[in-house]
């Protein structure tokens, strides 16, 4: 059986190894191309594949947890020990990685005290149930049971965060309890105050850094740190950042090859590395994770990253210079590529059916009646859009209205006309009301949840609470009386297309292609506002007219042969065309 510690050096079966891995996150891929990207990891000379373990993505709900098809880690795990690679594995609540909230599951803020990545019990309690189940998948896959994984991350960043002992030590001795026999490491930015931070000193916990530049610099904190702690073990550096994530309205980052190249020439010569990362992929459904730069800054669906490989799995820039780095280091014996892939356009699309959501409302969610309108954890709503409908009497002029505590983005309708859309950061300003009918106006509120913001200080709740959470406002009081239609769209097979279409509000579009054979393609949405879109039913991601992206990604698997639907939820009342191409519409990018 294979043995691994850590001691000066990584010590496989007792001789000194260099950990040359790259990130591929399986949750972020079709199952039906992991072992593609595995090979082409191996085939640029990586002997090591290491992954995050998204939370919310495995317990969506309380207590209800999914570890098949697309969240199936173990499966993934097996595939990398077939092609030989080693494994990382980070299962740590909290992941950050630009997903939504980090990784931790939205029910928590049902909690009106939730402190998250904290000793708050009933925090450390939901993390205990989901290592419960979560342990039982990936125990068998360890090192120490015959399996790939070597190691595994106890927190992820913490030192950006907070610096509680006991909170770490809490993960660490939940991990243990649950089965975590293997080393486990601790990640943290490259200086000294988040190292301080974030490790945990005399508990066998490797220190690792995570950096993409000033590799001599940042290495060399690391190297520092380690020393005056009497801490013996390699040097990693656990997050090589390449290149970087995208948020809408910004333009497409890269980085340059040569550039990159180099800094992990020089990581390479000092130690071990975790190249973040090597295939981005995407980010699918409502999983996106939200930045915070002075206000809300959502990331977009691709996750390309800049990497060595696309989004869709080709071959960038990178993967030649990055090979011939780490050929220096470690000798490459390429293998054949077992699946087959093409891209091909199946050219423009006619809609067959829309209709607006006002007049399919019913079909897709009942309404919750309250007195005061409530949050979406409230609810036992996660993600996507929550419409508020309050019936408010007779005609008159309100020469002000307004919104109190909303995240993220709010659509006011009046008689299902649009009057104002708000974003958090102008949410409480004045909305001027014409309430023209006789004796009955409905205000309507679409709210969508952009994203919960994964990094940083606004993590903590109920800043990350989506909805309504103070009231609307008619003049100077709150009101009161409210309808609720929670919409994560995850069954927009019920939404009925015999209902009547009104143009300039949010509407469902309908459109049909029939395909003899599958192949990888891209749905351009050129002239589009913002929405989602839906393939046979599987919520492929966002669009945003903002750009840098105005396309969607989509792999052959998601497509069947013969009649596949596609069916766009927009909310702007803004159309163009849609077409299958085999290339994707993006903006100009600009470097990094």
């Amino acid at each position: 059986m294979t043995t691994f510690t850590i001691q000066d050096d990584f010590m496989l079966d007792g001789q000194p190894v260099k950990l040359i891995s790259g990130a591929l996150h399986y949750f972020r891929i079709v199952p039906e191309y992991w072992q593609d990207r595995l090979e082409k990891l191996k085939n640029m000379g990586c002997n090591c594949v290491e992954t995050y373990i998204p939370w919310n993505y495995h317990e969506p709900k309380k207590g209800q947890f999914d570890f098949s098809g697309r969240k199936d880690v173990a499966r993934f795990v097996r595939e990398a020990q077939a092609l030989g690679l080693w494994v990382i594995l980070r299962p740590t609540p909290y992941i950050c990685a630009e997903w939504e909230f980090g990784g931790l599951p939205a029910w928590l803020l049902a909690d009106d005290s939730m402190r998250v990545r904290s000793t708050y019990q009933p925090y450390l309690d939901a993390v205990d149930a989901y290592y419960a189940e979560l342990f039982k998948v990936i125990r068998p896959l360890f090192f120490t049971h015959g399996g790939p994984v070597l190691m595994c991350q106890i927190e992820n960043e913490y030192g950006s965060f907070g610096n509680d002992k006991q909170y770490l030590k809490a993960i660490k001795r939940l991990m243990e309890k649950h089965g975590c026999d293997v080393p486990m490491f601790t990640s943290d930015g490259g200086w000294r105050e988040v190292l301080d931070a974030g490790t945990l000193l005399n508990e066998g916990v490797l220190p690792t850094a995570n950096f993409g530049s000033r590799t001599d610099e940042q290495i060399g904190a690391l190297r520092q740190f380690m020393s005056d702690n009497d801490i013996h073990g390699p040097l990693m550096c656990m997050e090589f950042w390449i290149g970087w994530f995208n948020n809408w309205g910004s333009p497409l980052k890269t980085r340059d090859a040569k550039e990159a190249a180099g800094e992990l020439d020089a990581m390479l010569r000092q130690g071990s590395v975790n190249i973040y990362m090597f295939h981005g992929g995407t980010n699918p459904e409502f999983y996106n994770g939200c930045s915070y730069h002075n206000g809300m800054d959502p990331q977009i669906t691709s996750y390309d990253y800049a990497a060595p490989l696309t989004e869709w799995g080709t071959e960038a820039e990178k993967y030649a210079a990055f090979r011939e780095v780490i050929a220096k280091y470690n000798p490459i014996t390429p293998v054949p590529l077992s699946t087959p892939i093409t891209f091909k356009s199946y050219g423009e699309l006619r809609c067959e059916n829309k209709v607006s959501l006002f007049n399919t409302l019913s079909s897709l969610a009942q309404p919750i009646e309250t007195d005061i309108p409530q949050p979406m954890e409230k609810l036992g709503q996660g993600y996507g859009y929550i419409l508020y409908r309050a019936h408010v009497g007779k005609a008159r002029e309100l020469a002000k209205a307004k919104l109190a505590d909303c995240d993220d983005r709010a659509q006011v309708f009046v008689n299902q006309k649009l009057i104002a859309t708000q974003y958090k950061e102008t949410m409480g300003s004045n909305i001027p009301l014409t309430l023209d009918h006789p004796t009955d106006n409905v205000i309507d509120i679409l709210v969508e949840n952009l994203g919960r913001i994964n990094y940083g200080a606004s993590l903590v709740s109920p800043h990350q609470r989506k909805g309504i959470k103070g009231g609307f406002m008619l003049d100077l009081h709150f009101h009161t009386g409210w309808q609720q239609y929670c919409l994560e769209l995850d069954h927009v097979d019920q939404v009925d297309f015999t209902g009547e279409y009104q143009e300039g509000v949010p509407a469902f579009y309908q459109f049909t292609v029939d395909i003899e054979e599958p192949a990888d393609t891209f749905l351009n949405l050129n002239g589009w506002g913002k929405g989602t879109a839906f393939l046979n039913g599987e919520n492929l991601g966002r669009f945003w007219e903002l750009g840098p992206t105005h396309y969607l990604y989509i792999p052959a698997p998601l497509l069947k042969k013969g009649r596949n639907t596609i069916v766009l939820f927009e909310t702007e009342g803004r159309t163009g065309t849609v077409s299958l191409d085999d290339q994707p519409l993006i903006d100009q990018p600009q470097e990094a």
